[in-house]
């Protein structure tokens, strides 16, 4: 960053590049959201963008297949975007037809002529030309340890993080020695989720409520690098598989992947339900969340392992609803206040030490939780920031 480093408070034109008809769930849609409509309350010009990219990419939960055809997501994007006052701000470039799709349609090319800023979420659009001509390219690493490897081992990924011009990662701690995430040699600067706040009101707690998550039993494959295994959730999950007998049926999954051994989980005391069913769109997996008591949730072992201090989107939706978290410890707690409405553990006894602080002192940590929410994840807080560093880099 450089000397003259200046705040962007004036009205710029922000492209956010993202996945949202080729991933239509409520979730998936809340994590950009929070980003454009947090953009536009700060009064910038904002338009969402997403490419089909050049393989079959779309998946259609009615149907249960990726393929190429958009209808479904398309669908889904309408919806979504007229619903929060934004019905006009999105485009969606089908290469397989090479057509623009979308209100903006016939116009986003010039739109894109004329931006200032790209955030690029996740890198999960390719780098056409009309985006490399924006001057400032974001790109926002919402996966670490994962994304690092990939870059290291693919070349093809690394040349796509290359154009970009700035690098942000929700792994919090990749610059502090406690990290030990691999280093693809990118000068990655820490984010985290944002959340507009007044989307996500507090609700009354249930004090009867169950402590629930929405979550990938193996979201991919696992990788290594350099004899160091980087694991998903499923290999954190397994320390866990007997907190029900402890703590009582009150931990519930919302759990997605074939590879996810349902049966042994409900008979060690886990209520299971069908995510495709509580995050059709945005509002029906808001409701999950809020119709909860808390959140339990384990990481995926990569992040675990690299102490790399990241935070889940999720997590941060339910604590600006007002639900306490109780989540398996990445280094977060490294940078985030804990104790109070945020809860984390290494094991399995101070997990079940967190859910019974919760469940003895449920309306402090409700409090507590909303607090956290609005000191550290306030959409005007970490994208005033985001945008200013963004503009500023050499």
């Amino acid at each position: 960053m450089n000397s003259a480093y200046k705040s962007f408070s004036d009205r710029l034109r922000i492209i956010v590049l993202g996945y949202i008809v080729r991933g239509p769930l409520g979730g998936l849609a809340w994590h950009h959201l929070q980003y454009i409509m947090g953009l536009a309350r700060l009064g910038h010009d904002v338009y969402f963008v997403e490419d089909s990219d050049d393989y079959p990419s779309c998946y259609d939960p009615t149907r249960h297949v990726t393929d190429t055809s958009p209808d479904y997501g398309l669908r889904f994007a309408t919806h979504t975007f007229e619903r929060v006052g934004l019905g006009d701000r999105w485009a969606y470039y089908d290469a397989h037809t090479e057509r623009w799709l979308g209100p903006c349609a016939d116009n986003i090319l010039s739109i894109l002529e004329t931006a200032e800023l790209l955030l690029n979420l996740s890198e999960v659009n390719p780098m056409r030309p009309w985006f490399e001509k924006i001057p400032a390219r974001a790109l926002i690493d919402t996966d670490p340890v994962f994304t690092q490897v990939r870059h290291l081992k693919e070349p093809s990924s690394l040349r796509l993080a290359l154009q970009h011009t700035v690098f942000f990662s929700f792994a919090e701690n990749i610059r502090l020695s406690a990290s030990i995430i691999p280093n693809d040699g990118l000068p990655w600067q820490a984010t985290r989720q944002p959340v507009v706040l007044d989307a996500w009101p507090v609700t009354p707690g249930l004090s009867h409520g169950k402590f629930t998550t929405v979550m990938q039993w193996d979201s991919y494959a696992e990788c290594e690098y350099q004899g160091i295994h980087y694991g998903m959730k499923s290999e954190s999950f397994v320390h866990y598989l007997d907190l029900p007998s402890k703590a009582g049926p009150i931990l519930e999954l919302a759990l997605g992947s074939p590879s996810a051994p349902r049966t042994k989980l409900v008979n060690k005391g886990w209520s299971i339900r069908d995510p495709l069913e509580l995050t059709r769109d945005p509002w029906t997996y808001q409701s999950y969340l809020q119709q909860s008591k808390a959140e339990f949730s384990v990481a995926k072992q990569g992040y675990v392992v690299t102490c790399s201090g990241w935070f889940s989107e999720r997590s941060t939706a339910y604590l600006a609803s007002g639900r306490p978290v109780v989540a398996q410890d990445t280094g977060f707690s490294d940078w985030l206040p804990t104790g109070a409405g945020i809860i984390p553990f290494n094991t399995p006894e101070e997990a079940l030490a967190g859910i019974e602080d919760i469940n003895r002192r449920y309306e402090f940590h409700c409090r507590a939780a909303r607090e956290v929410a609005e000191e550290y994840f306030d959409a005007r807080k970490v994208l005033r920031r985001l945008v200013d560093c963004a503009m500023n880099n050499d």
